[in-house]
């Protein structure tokens, strides 16, 4: 049995994704916190961050392109939460290219730390907002594709 022939539970999988980029951005802020002046601790940081911001990134594609389309044509009433987590993607987005061009130009750590806090306060919110409001619903979602096409390759 494949993963897309197989019933998935949408919840627990938004939930497990969500945790997983919780805990990248952590990983992430640690190395900024701990960075020390060498290069090699510069390459790591520059993994770090090109990390997180591709699977954040990666994650809303997702969403956006498969898991909201789906959730508005089993419940039309939601367009309107959906187009606000499609607007909080956006906003995600350029947090998130400033945070890449501030680690391209090896910006100091204290700029990364304002960078990242800032991804961290509008992603959690969204997170928080997201499952409110949407867990319920899939719950019983029916969907059938594969779980990193709907919430990313994490």
């Amino acid at each position: 049995m494949t993963e897309t022939t197989r019933i998935i539970a949408w919840s627990t999988e938004l939930r497990r994704v969500h945790t997983r980029i919780r805990e990248a951005l952590e990983v992430t802020r640690q190395a900024v916190r701990d960075g020390m002046p060498s290069e090699h601790a510069s390459r790591d940081l520059l993994l770090y961050c090109h990390g997180f911001c591709a699977a954040l990134d990666g994650h809303h594609q997702g969403e956006d392109r498969a898991l909201f389309p789906a959730i508005e044509a089993a419940h039309p009433h939601l367009a309107p939460v959906l187009r606000a987590l499609t607007q909080d993607h956006s906003m995600i987005e350029h947090l998130l290219g400033g945070l890449r061009d501030a680690v391209d130009r090896s910006a100091a750590p204290d700029e990364l730390d304002r960078h990242l806090e800032g991804v961290a306060a509008i992603m959690e919110n969204h997170f928080r907002y997201e499952e409110k409001q949407l867990l319920t619903v899939l719950e019983g979602l029916e969907l059938n594709a594969a779980v990193p096409e709907v919430l990313g390759p994490l």
